[in-house]
């Protein structure tokens, strides 16, 4: 709705349906402001809101995504062919997180997702998801495909953890797992020495800790 129409309909509304007319107008520019344009799904901004009332939740699991190789679909199939794969990355991730959760796009090829496992199910999830994310893109050449790494963490492990450190945490299950030679590469749940967080080697503050492909 654009903003002249909004301006014409407020003109002929009593002042209380005006007002709330009004609200409505601005919540959906803001939302939509809130969703990035190539994949529908909330931008940084977007995904943070939401994930932080999630991660209250003991069940909680942070998820962090990133393409796999995603430089050499753009640059051997074309732009076109790399939107699509970010596009069907996208629906796939919402798919599997479903409505309970939320998924982001933080930039470029990452997202990431919060998704709630009151079943205890979130490894066997997320390893049929790590499978369904590597699958051809329907309507592209059917080279046009990769892996996604993915790297979780549960905020039960972490109780005072906040969004930002629990998405750290994730980071650092993904690059482990991203560069592990294991029958299940690239699905990684970071496993830390007396529940202290790992860095990448190089980082400011290390410690003792691994990072390994679920069972």
């Amino acid at each position: 709705m654009s903003a002249l129409v909004m301006i014409l309909l407020l003109s002929d509304l009593p002042l209380m349906a005006a007002w709330t007319l009004s609200v409505w107008w601005l919540r959906s520019r803001l939302n939509t402001a809130r969703r990035d344009p190539l994949t529908g799904l909330w931008t940084r901004d977007g995904f943070t809101r939401r994930a932080q009332v999630l991660i209250k939740d003991p069940h909680a699991v942070v998820v962090l995504a990133d393409v796999d190789r995603f430089k050499h679909i753009n640059d051997t199939y074309g732009h076109a062919a790399g939107d699509a794969l970010l596009k069907a990355t996208a629906d796939r991730l919402a798919h599997h997180v479903g409505r309970a959760g939320v998924v982001g796009r933080l930039g470029g090829d990452e997202f990431a997702a919060v998704l709630v496992d009151h079943d205890g199910t979130a490894a066997a999830l997320l390893a049929v998801l790590h499978h369904v994310l590597a699958g051809p893109v329907d309507g592209e050449n059917p080279a046009v495909h990769t892996t996604v790494s993915l790297g979780w963490a549960r905020t039960a492990d972490y109780p005072q953890a906040d969004l930002s450190e629990l998405l750290g945490f994730a980071d650092e299950a993904m690059y482990a797992a991203k560069h592990t030679n294991s029958r299940r590469a690239g699905l990684g749940r970071l496993l830390t020495a007396a529940g202290r967080r790992a860095r990448r080697t190089g980082t400011r503050t290390e410690t003792t800790a691994k990072a390994g492909a679920t069972a």
